[in-house]
C-alpha cells in the first residue's frame, strides 16, 4: 500500500478535491480598476485626472455554502475511490501470492512425481532385463516421464511473469526476484452471504463513491436553481482632482469618494432553465450508474461466495480424504505389482490420480484464500475472524 503507485495516486486525487472545497467556499477576487482622464474633466472644485475604484462580488445567499458541498462530496467520492482502491491493491497482491504459492507448490510436487518415476523406471528396466516384466513397462514410465519433465518447464517458466505481476502490484523493478512462498494461511473467515448481499450497499467502498457523486449532484442542482438570483457587487472609487486657482472657493480640489452597488440582471430563463435540467440529467445519470454497478457488485460477491465455499469444501475432501485414500491406493497397487497381481499401467494410474489429488488440494488451497480476499475486496471490510498463522492439519500431512 505504501509503495503502490497507482493508490499514491489516488491518494493525491483525494487530497486535491480536500483542497478544493475552500476554494469553492470563498469569495470572488476582488477587482482593482484605475481610469486615466485624457481628456480633464473639468468641474467646480478643479479637474478631475485619475479614477481608482475597488468591487467586491457577493454570490448571492446560499450559493457559496452550494458550492462548498458540491467540492466536498466530491472529496468524498474521492476519498472512498482511494479506499476501493486500496482494497483493490491488496486483493491484487494476495491473489499474485497465492497465485506463486501454487505454482511452487505445483512444481514441488511435480518434482516429486519425477523421483519417483525415475525409480520406477529403474525398477521396470531391472525386471525387464531379468525377463520379471516387459518391455512395455519401460516404454509407459517413459513416456509418463516425458510428460511430467513437459509440465514441470511449463510450470518453471511460469515463475517469470508470476513474479513480475507481484513486483507490479508492489512497484518494484520487474527483474527483482522473489523467493518461493513456503506456506500459504487458512484463516478463519465469518461469513454470512445473506448479511453480506444486504449490507453491500453500505459496506462497499465503490458503492458509497457512487453515493457521494449522487449527492454532488443534488447540490448541483440546487445551485442551478440559485443562478435564478442575481449577484451583488459593491464598489468604492475615489477621484483625484486638482486644485483651481480660484482663491477662497469651497472644497476646491477635493477628491470625491463613491460608493455603488450594483447586480447583475438574470433574465435568460432559458439558459438557467437548462442548467436546471442538465443538473438534474446528471443526477439520474448517477443513480442508474450506481444501481448498475450495485447489480454487478452483488453478481460478483455471490459468485466469489460460492467458488469461496467451493474452496473450502474441496481442502477438506481432497486433504482429509482423497489425498490419503490415493496415497493408501497407490501404495496397495504397487505392493500388488511387485508381487505380480497388477499391471504396472495400474501403479501409473494410481500414481496420476494421486499427482492430480494433491494438485486439486493445492490449487483449492489458493483458491479459498483468492476468493477470500476477493469478497474482503468487493464488501469493503475484512471477513478473517481470527487470524490463525498455521496451515491446516491435513496440509501439514502433505508436507
Amino acid at each position: 500500500a505504501l509503495h503502490n503507485a497507482g493508490l499514491r495516486a489516488a491518494y493525491y486525487d483525494w487530497v486535491a478535491a480536500v483542497e478544493k472545497v475552500p476554494q469553492a467556499e470563498a469569495l470572488p477576487d476582488p477587482r482593482l480598476s484605475y481610469a486615466y482622464y485624457f481628456q480633464e474633466v473639468e468641474t467646480r472644485v478643479g479637474a478631475q485626472r485619475h479614477r481608482v475604484g475597488l468591487g467586491q462580488m457577493f454570490p448571492w445567499i446560499g450559493k457559496r455554502a452550494l458550492r462548498g458541498d458540491v467540492a466536498a462530496a466530491t472529496a468524498e467520492q474521492r476519498r472512498e475511490h482511494f479506499e476501493a482502491v486500496r482494497l483493490g491493491v491488496l486483493y491484487r497482491v494476495i491473489d499474485a501470492y497465492a497465485e506463486y504459492y501454487y505454482l511452487a507448490r505445483s512444481i514441488e510436487i511435480t518434482r516429486e512425481n519425477i523421483d519417483l518415476l525415475d525409480y520406477w523406471e529403474r525398477l521396470a528396466q531391472a525386471k525387464y532385463r531379468v525377463a520379471t516384466g516387459g518391455h512395455p513397462d519401460v516404454i509407459k514410465v517413459q513416456v509418463e516421464l516425458g510428460k511430467l519433465a513437459d509440465r514441470l518447464r511449463t510450470l518453471e517458466e511460469l515463475r517469470g511473469p508470476l513474479v513480475e505481476r507481484l513486483n507490479s502490484a508492489l512497484n518494484r523493478q520487474a527483474v527483482t526476484s522473489l523467493p518461493w512462498p513456503t506456506e500459504l494461511n487458512q484463516p478463519k473467515a465469518s461469513i454470512d452471504a445473506l448479511a453480506l448481499a444486504e449490507r453491500l450497499g453500505r459496506t462497499s467502498p465503490e458503492l458509497r463513491a457512487l453515493d457521494a457523486a449522487i449527492e454532488r449532484e443534488e447540490r448541483a442542482i440546487a445551485l442551478a436553481k440559485k443562478e435564478y438570483f442575481p449577484d451583488i457587487t459593491v464598489d468604492l472609487q475615489w477621484i483625484e482632482t486638482a486644485e483651481r486657482s480660484v482663491a477662497d472657493l469651497s472644497d476646491n480640489g477635493k477628491d470625491p469618494l463613491i460608493g455603488a452597488v450594483s447586480v447583475n440582471l438574470p433574465v435568460w430563463w432559458e439558459k438557467y432553465g437548462a442548467g436546471v435540467r442538465e443538473a438534474e440529467a446528471r443526477r439520474q445519470a448517477a443513480r442508474e450508474r450506481r444501481q448498475d454497478r450495485e447489480n454487478d457488485l452483488g453478481r460478483r460477491l455471490a459468485l466469489a461466495l460460492y467458488k469461496f465455499a467451493d474452496a473450502e469444501r474441496k481442502v477438506d475432501l481432497y486433504g482429509n480424504g482423497l489425498v490419503p485414500k490415493a496415497k493408501e491406493s497407490l501404495a496397495a497397487t504397487f505392493t500388488a505389482y511387485e508381487s505380480g497381481e497388477a499391471d504396472f499401467l495400474d501403479v501409473l494410474d494410481a500414481q496420476r490420480v494421486l499427482l492430480d489429488f494433491r494438485l486439486s488440494y493445492e490449487r483449492a488451497l489458493s483458491d479459498h484464500e483468492q476468493r477470500l480476499a476477493e469478497s474482503e475486496m468487493l464488501v469493503g471490510h475484512s471477513l478473517r475472524a481470527v487470524p490463525d498463522g498455521s496451515r491446516p492439519a491435513s496440509q501439514e500431512v502433505q508436507r
